[in-house]
């Protein structure tokens, strides 16, 4: 007899096969040359081979995880990013800026804006200390997040793009196009001039030049931020630190006063 348990390694389901002999009085029941007691013998070989690849497996799965704990820290390459035409908010006087790039399906994204940002807003944004932008970085695996992307962009145009924003990640399983135009609704903008926006693709090409940015700079999962100062005179951002994924908001204070106090004269 046997049972089947599952474990999760690496974020990767294992089913483990466990075996349990098989108690003597049933062998006893047949002979050698019974069908059943053969087909019971041939079942519990193969239960055996199984459990033993599983192992093999658990153990390379072990040596990879060690060789990753264990692997040396490579140094970070200097990034720089340009900021051209992405929406901020904050001082413009500021020069320290937290980049952020996001698909508008990323529950991850969602998170961080529903229980991150207000916290940086209220302690960074609102105070003059730095700069928030947003840049896109919709994924192949998030299939309207790319027209996600233009909305909140065509909203832009009529000065709403915070609001669509807001609005866009608040109802995450409302993106496709008759959805996108309800929610300019919402928002009270001009429907006429934010379908035509959206019907022509205005801002496609620049959400795929954020596309090929994010990727330049080692973008590849959402949300990833970029927290650097603005080169004097320019619209480009020299990184001195990435922050990957929904991190709590005590990872972003930390960042944002070291870099802060590294500005100080």
């Amino acid at each position: 007899m046997h049972f089947v348990r599952q474990r999760v390694v690496l974020g990767t389901t294992v089913t483990v096969l466990l075996l349990f002999p098989v108690p003597l009085g049933a062998l006893q029941q047949g002979t050698p040359s019974s069908p059943e007691l053969q087909a019971l013998r041939k079942e519990i070989e193969a239960l055996k081979e199984g459990q033993a690849r599983i192992e093999k497996q658990l153990e390379e799965i072990r040596n990879l995880l060690n060789a990753v704990l264990t692997a040396r820290p490579t140094e970070p390459r200097e990034v720089v990013l340009s900021v051209e035409g992405a929406p901020w908010k904050g001082e413009p006087t500021a020069r320290v800026v937290l980049v952020e790039f996001s698909d508008y399906q990323c529950p991850f994204c969602a998170r961080h804006v529903r229980e991150t940002l207000p916290q940086i807003e209220r302690d960074y944004i609102r105070t003059g200390k730095i700069r928030y932008m947003v840049r896109d970085f919709p994924l192949p695996t998030h299939p309207q997040a790319f027209k996600a992307a233009e909305a909140a962009r065509c909203a832009s145009e009529q000065g709403r793009f915070w609001e669509m924003y807001a609005r866009l990640f608040e109802h995450q399983s409302a993106l496709n196009p008759e959805a996108l135009a309800q929610h300019a609704q919402a928002l009270g903008l001009d429907l006429a001039k934010f379908r035509q926006c959206l019907d022509e693709g205005r801002h496609a090409e620049a959400v795929r030049r954020d596309l090929d940015e994010g990727r330049k700079a080692g973008v590849r999962g959402t949300p990833t931020f970029f927290l650097g100062v603005l080169e004097s005179g320019s619209l480009r951002v020299k990184v001195h630190r990435t922050i990957v994924g929904a991190q709590p908001y005590a990872a972003f204070r930390e960042a944002i006063e070291s870099l802060l106090a590294a500005q100080k004269p």
